[in-house]
C-alpha cells in the first residue's frame, strides 16, 4: 500500500522551493507551478507530490492539461 499524499502548507512550501510567496502566486498564474488545494474555509495547501515534482524538475514543470 502506497503512503496517502500529504498536504502541506505554506510555510513549508517556501522552505522547499526557496521561492517568495510572490513568485509562488505568480507562478501559479502562469501555470509553471502547482495550484493551491482548498482545505478549509480559510485554509489551503499543496500535494506533496505534486512539490516534490516540481523541485526535481522547475524548469520542465508545466501543469497538466487535465488540470487545466
Amino acid at each position: 500500500m502506497s503512503d496517502p499524499d500529504r498536504i502541506i502548507r505554506l510555510t513549508t512550501v517556501l522552505d522547499r522551493t526557496g521561492l517568495s510567496r510572490s513568485t509562488i502566486y505568480r507562478k501559479i498564474a502562469e501555470g509553471t507551478f502547482p495550484a493551491q488545494l482548498r482545505i478549509s474555509i480559510h485554509g489551503a495547501g499543496w500535494r506533496e507530490s505534486d512539490i516534490n515534482r516540481w523541485v526535481e524538475n522547475p524548469v520542465g514543470w508545466r501543469l497538466k492539461q487535465e488540470e487545466r
